[in-house]
């Protein structure tokens, strides 16, 4: 049984990063340290306790957003360590959307990578506070300063040093604590051990320097700092906690920390960090949502007395008790067996039993209160995004919102058994992954899968054939182009059918034109005035809209960024119905997609580069072969970074190619970044069929 915490002594916090700078041996070693675990995992040894997947073991990468729970001091630490790599992206998007606090791990050596921006950018829409902590400085080529330089540069962000590495590269040694006025000197190498000093002599004056500039920067969003600051008054290490606090729970300014993960190094003073300056569930805005019979805002006030209400923001499937829903409690309590009421689906489900979660391993808990993080058995219907609550006090949290797959795959089952297992298989992996789509082609007969990218897409097929036992076939990946227009156009839609009795009747004129935002997707806008179309009928209209946009006219890809606008229409009496006018509908948008100059659009991925001098005329000629603009390039130490835009048909397996151009000297990260017009010579093949990806 799980000991009752007082919220204030409760941490929620997810460790992110760039892919490869450090999480999850950063997690294994706080489990090590807080005696969660009693041997330290190792993920190139694929020992890793929170990387429990075959996958995550064979390849040394994070998949999936791992849950932990550990104490520290008078505390207790949920953790969600989570995938670094693009393709798993949804999993940082669904663990920031419930975490009060987070740690972003930098390396070293690469300092704030491309990556390292996507996932701070999430923290910010979500207004999480973080504190950073920057990894592998026994690595040649470390540079602390360089990192903290680049966290301003490229993140906006208010940021400084805490700490100073104590040594560098293979002397690092500990840390110098700017906060306490302490050196931190470790004296064993399993990173147990450790002494504080005084500061010596040699250190003092580049400590009092970024003392100050802490104190700086500080001053820069909290009145008390400034006041003492400007007044010379001495700032006590404990006033000096406080406002870190402060500023840090108020997204005002990051604390930057040091250490080394692999080499047992500043771990300890990491924890104390979170425990001193990340939020408890009570120092986080409460959490707004809606009241679904009145539209009404309400706040959801953090307490267990009040009314239940939880979001779940995953979904996976355990072999021995079936479906596994996450869930993060922001008020009430629940029960294991307890009734619960999905205001998103507006049904009743029931809790048969409530597990704390320990990577892929359960301890199961009779109940779970408001500010907790644990996992709920029994629900069939709730998915990611849904919102649970007492029926009696209804409430709807906002749901997160999921990037659009940008690559494709045709699968089918090898044999007549394997089918009806590759369906069940599919459902099972689409409800888990919101990233993850399953389509049926109609004119090919063929079942698409979509997905982030190739790796996402192979872990899939890959979990399918071994978790499922299902063996299938599948097709080469497909770029998942997209269709809009460029102009704007009215369009008439007509549906009129007579058949001796009832007949059909619907008539809709719309306007169609591009979006002013990219992304922005298909939208509809009702502006019938004087009754020409009854309302009742107008949602039908839009549903054959929308229904028709998912098919377009170049070559059957799905349309996106068109505002439609329903203008006029008429109806009849007698024969009008809803499907009448969902028909007119979608005869108006398919006509209006002939006449308002259709275009396709592909996927363009947002590429960094890294190699060496002497390769880059060779990489920078194949990246020109293959389409790409190149935005910039710059040095760091010895090797030259090309930013590049390149659409994604053209680089599909780049790593193979990359390898061979740099006798394997040379890496790259990619994410996708937006959608562009396909040139003319390529569109053709594309619409015929003939065009083939680059591999």
């Amino acid at each position: 049984m799980m000991k009752k915490i007082p919220l204030d002594k409760l941490r929620n916090i997810g460790i992110i990063a760039h892919i490869d700078a450090g999480k999850t041996t950063t997690t294994e070693r706080i489990l090590f340290y807080t005696g969660r675990t009693y041997k330290i995992g190792e993920v190139d040894e694929g020992t890793a306790t929170m990387d429990w997947m075959v996958q995550e073991q064979e390849r040394g990468i994070t998949i999936t957003a791992a849950c932990t729970t550990c104490y520290w001091r008078d505390l207790r630490i949920n953790i969600i360590d989570t995938p670094g790599h693009v393709d798993f992206t949804v999993e940082v998007e669904r663990s920031l959307r419930i975490l009060d606090g987070a740690v972003v791990v930098f390396c070293g050596v690469g300092g704030v990578e491309p990556q390292s921006e996507t996932v701070w950018r999430q923290a910010d829409r979500y207004q999480v506070p973080r504190i950073a902590f920057v990894n592998k400085l026994d690595r040649v080529g470390s540079d602390f300063f360089e990192v903290v330089a680049q966290m301003h540069k490229k993140l906006a962000a208010n940021a400084a040093a805490i700490q100073l590495p104590l040594g560098r590269e293979e002397n690092l040694k500990g840390a110098v604590d700017l906060v306490e006025r302490k050196v931190i000197r470790y004296t064993d190498d399993l990173g147990k051990e450790f002494v504080v000093e005084d500061i010596p002599a040699e250190l003092k004056e580049e400590a009092e320097k970024y003392h100050n500039i802490l104190l700086e920067r500080l001053a820069e969003v909290d009145d008390v700092i400034m006041d003492m600051f400007v007044h010379g008054k001495e700032i006590s290490a404990g006033r000096l906690k406080e406002a870190i606090r402060r500023a840090t729970i108020a997204n005002k300014f990051v604390p930057v920390l040091c250490g080394s993960s692999l080499r047992n190094k500043g771990i300890q003073t990491l924890v104390d960090a979170v425990c001193d300056y990340l939020p408890s569930p009570l120092d986080v805005p409460a959490i707004k949502g809606t009241n679904p019979d009145t539209g009404e805002h309400e706040e959801i006030v953090t307490a267990d007395k009040a009314p239940f209400c939880a979001l779940c923001f995953k979904v996976t499937t355990d072999s021995y008790v079936g479906k596994l829903n996450y869930i993060r409690v922001y008020s009430g309590t629940l029960k294991s067996g307890q009734h619960v009421y999905n205001s998103t689906k507006r049904q009743d489900e029931r809790v048969t039993k409530l597990v704390q979660m320990h990577a892929n391993r359960q301890d199961i808990i009779e109940e779970i209160s408001a500010g907790e993080i644990a996992a709920a058995v029994g629900l069939k219907d709730t998915k990611t995004g849904d919102t649970l609550c007492n029926e009696s006090n209804p409430i709807l949290i906002e749901a997160m919102r999921f990037p659009e797959p940008v690559i494709q795959q045709a699968i089918e089952p090898k044999t007549k058994q394997d089918q009806e297992k590759l369906g069940l298989a599919l459902h099972k992996l689409e409800e888990e992954d919101p990233s993850f789509r399953v389509t049926y082609n109609n004119e090919t007969g063929q079942t698409i899968i979509a997905g982030m990218g190739q790796l996402h897409l192979e872990i899939i097929i890959d979990r399918m054939m071994r978790e499922f036992n299902v063996a299938a076939q599948v097709g080469a990946p497909q770029v998942a182009y997209r269709e809009t227009i460029t102009r704007k156009v009215v369009s008439t839609g007509k549906f009129i059918q007579q058949s001796g009795g009832r007949g059909q009747y619907g008539h809709a004129v719309i306007e169609m034109e591009p979006q002013e935002m990219p992304g922005a997707g298909v939208t509809f806008d009702d502006k019938i005035k004087s009754g020409a179309i009854p309302r009742e009928f107008i949602p039908s209209v839009k549903q054959g809209i929308m229904g028709a946009s998912k098919s377009g006219c170049l070559a059957g890809y799905p349309v996106t960024d068109v505002k439609v606008t329903l203008v006029d229409g008429s109806f009849h009496e007698v024969d009008s119905s809803e499907m009448a006018f969902k028909m007119a509908g979608a005869i108006a948008f398919n006509d209006g997609l002939k006449k308002a100059n259709s275009i396709l659009l592909e996927p363009i991925m947002d590429m960094e580069v890294i190699v060496p001098e002497e390769y880059m005329g060779q990489v920078i000629g194949d990246l020109n072969a293959r389409r790409a603009k190149i935005v910039s390039i710059a040095t760091r130490l010895n090797v030259r970074i090309i930013k590049a835009y390149v659409p994604l048909a053209e680089i599909f397996n780049y790593a193979t190619a990359l390898r061979s151009l740099t006798q394997g000297r040379a890496s790259y990260t990619m994410e996708p970044s937006f959608y562009a017009e396909v040139p003319s010579h390529i569109a053709d093949k594309v619409m015929t069929g003939t065009a083939t990806a680059r591999f």
